[in-house]
């Protein structure tokens, strides 16, 4: 296992609702999703998110899209029409998990890049 980004085995969405902020997280392979499940838990991503004020954060399961959805309660400081942040919106996070490095079974990334090849 190495340290690696999310990104390598998953991708993301995500969106805004007032002040919260939905994150998916999406496993490429349903071992990529396996390993997820036990990883990527509610307190990683708190913590992962700890410089923002999350107040608190619940994880969804979504096995037959392979997918977990994150709520991240008022990470986005008040939202888009209260907030003085230049990003007020909860667009940018689903990129900014993908940043998010764990220890990841090499072969859960050789699955996934077979996966992405054209």
């Amino acid at each position: 296992m190495n340290q690696q980004q999310l990104k390598k085995i998953a991708y993301a969405r995500s969106g805004d609702k007032g002040s919260s902020c939905n994150i998916g997280v999406i496993a490429f392979t349903k071992s990529g999703y396996e390993f997820l499940e036990k990883e990527l838990t509610s307190k990683k991503v708190n913590s992962f998110f700890s410089k923002f004020p999350v107040s608190k954060t619940t994880r969804y399961e979504l096995p037959n899209l392979l997918a977990f959805n994150f709520v991240l309660e008022g990470i986005l400081d008040g939202g888009g029409s209260r907030s003085l942040r230049i990003d007020s919106q909860g667009k940018a996070l689903g990129q900014a998990i993908l940043e998010m490095e764990i220890l990841i079974p090499e072969e859960l990334v050789t699955e996934a890049n077979l996966i992405n090849k054209p």
